[in-house]
C-alpha cells in the first residue's frame, strides 16, 4: 500500500519540479510561492504572482493643472482637495514655499493625490509664469491628462499657448475649464467666443482629432463649483467640484503600465531632507516597488549606460492631500517619493539592479538669459552676511542646478559663476532665496543668450500681450519702439469699454527691466504677459531706454544736508543715515550722462553766531529699489550688491579714474 503511494508522490513531485512555471518567485521582497502538489499542468501568471488590488493601474488617473499666470490653478486645487475630504490649513495650500505665499505666485510644481469614489487621482499643480516653464516641461511626462484652466474674461494668453503646446506634444488629452464665470462681465456669448479661440489655438498647435474633441466645463474656483453647462448660479445641491472630478475619471485614460515587468522610474523632482537625505519623486514606469528592495540609479551617456549608485529603499512616501503618508508598496503608473539613494538626481532612472536600460529624459527648452554671480568685493562687504566666499556661493548654485533643470551653472574666472535661466524673475527668485540664507554676492546685469546660424546672429524674441487704457497706448507704443518691439495686432478688449489690447513681438533684451517702467507708465492699470516665441534675426541696437546715474564719490554716512542740494539733479535712491562708498549709485540723473556727486558732505560749523535759525531740511521720498527693479535697471558697466539686509547698485569699477578710462572702450 505504501509503495504505490510513495511512487505516485515521487512522480508528481518530479513532474512538478521539472515544470519551470511551478517554482517561481514574486517581485523582490515578496514571499516565495511553491506549489509542487498542484494537479494542473499549466498555470497562469495570476496563479504565481498575486497582485494587490490597490496597485491596479486602472484605478489611477494622473492629471496636471496647466494655465496662464493668475487664471486660478492653485485656487482650483484647493477646492478639489477640499471636495475629496483633505484638511486645508489656509488658502492656496499647495503654495508651500514662503516666497510663493508672499508674492501670490506658484514657483515650483507640486504633486498630491486625492481619492474620488473608486479612483485615486494624482494631481500636479504647475506654475503659470514663462520663467518657470521648466517646471511644466518636466511634469508633463508624468501625466496622461491635463486640465487647461482659462480665464473666461481674459481668454487664452501667451502662456496658455506655451503650456498647451507642451501638453499636446506629449499626447495629453486636455479638459478645458473656463474659470471665473461668476464675474459680471462674463456672458454665455463671451464663453462661446473664448471656447472658439481655444479651439483655434489647439488647431494651430497641431492637435489630433482626439485632442480636439475636448470636454468644456464652466467653473468658479473661488466659489468652489464646476458645471458641464453655462451657469452663474448653480443649484445648491451641485455647488461643488464633483462634475469636474467625474469628467477627469471618464476622459483621462488610466496609465498603460505593466506590474509584472521589472521596476523602473524616471526621477522628475528632488528635494533634500535632514533626516532621510535625498528624496526622489517620479512616476513608476513599470513593475512594483516595496520597502527594502535593492535598486540602483543609472543614466544614459553618449556611449553607454552608466551606473551611478546602488542601494535599498528605506522609505516610500506619497503626498495625500496636504500631508505626506508612508506606504509599503507602489505599482506602475503611480507617482511616489522614495528615500535610500544619495546620488541620482532629476532625469536619472531608478530601477531594479538587473535592469540596465535608462528611460528617455525630458527635453527642456534652452535658457534665454544669463547673469554672472560673484563674491561681494565692495567696501561694505562682510557686514551683514555669513556666506561670503566664492566656494560657498558655487556650492549653493550647483545644488540649485541639481534640483532645477531650467538653470545651468558654468564656473567662470576669479570665483565667478555664469548662471543661465529663462528670465529675470526666475533668477531674481534664486537671488532672493540666497539672500535670505545669509549669502552676500555681486550680480551682473542680465545678458541675452545669442545664437549664430549660417553666419547670422540670432536673438530670442518674445510674444508680448498688453492690455491698457486707451490714454496710455501712445506712451506704451513709443517706449516699446525704443526697445525694438513690433506690433502684430491691436484692437479693443471685448466687454471692457476704453481698454485696448496689443500683441507684439519684442527681443528679450528689450524687455529686461521694462515691467516696472510699464507699471509706472500705466499708473498700475495695465496688464503685460510675455512668453518665449522663437530665435530670430538680431534687430539692431536698442534706443535710449535709460538715463544716466548719480555716482557717489565719498565714503561714510549720507547726510540730509548733502541730499538737499542733490535733489534737483535727479531722483534719489537713498535716505539720510545710509552708508555709501566711492562708486555706489545713489540716484538717477535727470540727463543721459553719469554725474559724480558727494552725498556725505556735512554742514560746516563755525564759531560765529547767526541770528537766523538753521534751515529746515525737507526731502522728497526716495525711490527705494527692489531686487526685481535692480535686475532690470543696471547697465552693462554696473553691478548689484546683494546682502541679507540691503540691495545696493554700484559701478563695476569703483575708482573714478578707472571708470573714465573704461568709458572710452565701446559698450556692448
Amino acid at each position: 500500500m505504501v509503495g504505490p503511494l510513495l511512487r505516485s508522490l515521487f512522480s508528481t513531485t518530479k513532474k512538478s519540479l521539472s515544470t519551470p512555471t511551478r517554482f517561481r518567485l514574486q517581485e523582490p521582497g515578496a514571499t516565495r510561492l511553491w506549489r509542487p502538489f498542484s494537479t494542473s499542468t499549466a498555470t497562469s501568471a495570476q496563479d504565481t504572482v498575486s497582485i494587490d488590488p490597490s496597485l491596479d493601474p486602472s484605478r489611477l488617473r494622473n492629471v496636471a493643472v496647466i494655465a496662464h499666470v493668475d487664471h486660478g490653478k492653485t485656487t482650483l486645487m484647493d477646492r478639489l482637495l477640499r471636495q475629496c475630504g483633505a484638511d486645508i490649513p489656509h488658502e492656496r495650500a499647495m503654495d508651500s514655499i514662503s516666497l510663493e505665499r508672499e508674492r501670490g505666485i506658484t514657483i515650483a510644481s507640486k504633486v498630491t493625490a486625492v481619492s474620488w469614489k473608486e479612483n485615486e487621482l494624482n494631481m500636479v499643480d504647475t506654475p503659470g509664469h514663462a520663467d518657470f516653464g521648466g517646471e511644466v516641461e518636466r511634469v508633463v511626462g508624468m501625466v496622461e491628462g491635463a486640465i487647461l484652466v482659462v480665464d473666461a474674461g481674459e481668454g487664452p494668453l501667451a502662456q496658455t499657448k506655451f503650456v498647451l503646446a507642451k501638453a499636446l506634444k506629449y499626447g495629453l488629452r486636455p479638459i478645458l475649464l473656463l474659470n471665473k464665470v461668476d464675474r459680471p462681465a462674463v456672458s454665455e456669448e463671451r464663453c462661446n467666443e473664448v471656447e472658439s479661440l481655444v479651439f483655434d489655438l489647439f488647431a494651430s498647435l497641431g492637435a489630433t482629432e482626439e485632442q480636439l474633441d475636448f470636454p468644456v466645463l464652466y467653473a468658479s474656483a473661488k466659489e468652489g463649483w464646476a458645471s458641464l453647462s453655462f451657469t452663474k448660479d448653480p443649484p445648491a445641491n451641485s455647488r461643488d467640484m464633483s462634475e469636474l472630478l467625474d469628467t477627469v475619471v471618464q476622459h483621462v485614460p488610466p496609465p498603460t503600465a505593466r506590474l509584472d515587468a521589472p521596476f523602473q522610474m524616471l526621477v522628475s523632482m528632488m528635494e533634500k531632507d535632514f533626516y532621510l537625505g535625498r528624496i526622489l519623486t517620479g512616476r513608476i514606469a513599470s513593475g512594483v516597488i516595496r520597502i527594502g528592495d535593492r535598486i540602483h540609479g543609472i543614466r544614459a551617456t553618449d556611449s553607454a549606460i552608466q551606473k551611478i549608485e546602488e542601494g535599498k529603499i528605506t522609505k516610500l512616501m506619497k503626498k495625500k492631500g496636504t500631508s505626506m503618508v508612508l506606504i509599503d508598496s507602489a505599482g506602475a503608473g503611480d507617482i511616489i517619493s522614495m528615500a535610500g539613494l544619495a546620488a541620482p538626481s532629476i532625469g536619472h532612472t531608478v530601477a531594479n539592479v538587473e535592469v540596465m536600460n535608462a528611460l528617455p529624459t525630458v527635453e527642456l527648452d534652452p535658457p534665454t538669459i544669463s547673469m554672472t554671480f560673484g563674491v561681494n568685493d565692495s567696501p561694505l562687504a562682510g557686514r551683514d552676511g555669513t556666506h561670503l566666499t566664492g566656494g560657498k556661493i558655487g556650492d549653493r548654485l550647483m545644488a540649485e542646478a541639481e534640483t532645477n533643470l531650467a538653470i545651468n551653472v558654468i564656473p567662470g574666472l576669479s570665483e565667478s559663476f555664469e548662471v543661465q535661466g529663462r528670465g529675470e524673475l526666475q533668477l531674481g527668485i534664486l537671488i532672493e532665496n540666497m539672500r535670505r540664507e545669509g549669502f552676500e554676492l555681486s550680480v551682473s546685469p542680465p545678458k541675452v543668450m545669442y545664437k549664430t546660424e549660417g553666419g547670422q546672429k540670432l536673438e530670442p524674441i518674445e510674444e508680448v500681450t498688453i492690455e491698457v487704457n486707451e490714454e496710455h497706448v501712445g506712451l506704451i507704443m513709443e517706449a516699446l519702439s525704443h526697445r525694438r518691439g513690433e506690433v502684430v495686432d491691436m484692437g479693443p478688449v471685448p466687454g471692457n469699454v476704453g481698454r485696448t489690447r496689443l500683441s507684439l513681438t519684442c527681443p528679450s533684451r528689450g524687455l529686461v527691466g521694462y515691467r516696472s517702467v510699464f507699471s509706472s507708465d500705466t499708473r498700475g492699470t495695465g496688464f503685460m504677459h510675455r512668453a518665449f516665441l522663437t530665435y530670430a534675426k538680431h534687430r539692431g541696437p536698442l534706443g535710449n531706454v535709460r538715463k544716466g546715474v548719480l555716482v557717489s564719490m565719498g565714503f561714510g554716512t549720507i547726510t540730509a544736508h548733502a541730499l538737499m542740494s542733490l535733489e534737483a539733479r535727479g531722483t534719489l535712491f537713498v535716505i539720510p543715515g545710509m552708508e555709501t562708498y566711492d562708486g555706489m549709485i545713489i540716484g538717477e540723473h535727470s540727463r543721459d550722462t553719469d554725474l559724480d556727486v558727494n552725498p556725505v558732505r556735512a554742514k560746516e560749523l563755525t564759531n560765529v553766531r547767526a541770528a537766523a535759525k538753521d534751515e529746515n531740511v525737507k526731502l522728497s521720498p526716495p525711490r527705494l529699489i527692489t531686487l526685481e527693479e535692480a535686475i532690470g535697471y543696471v547697465a552693462s558697466d554696473e553691478l548689484i550688491e546683494v546682502t541679507p539686509k540691503a540691495i545696493r547698485l554700484r559701478k563695476r569699477y569703483l575708482d573714478v579714474n578707472k571708470r573714465k578710462s573704461m568709458t572710452k572702450k565701446p559698450k556692448e
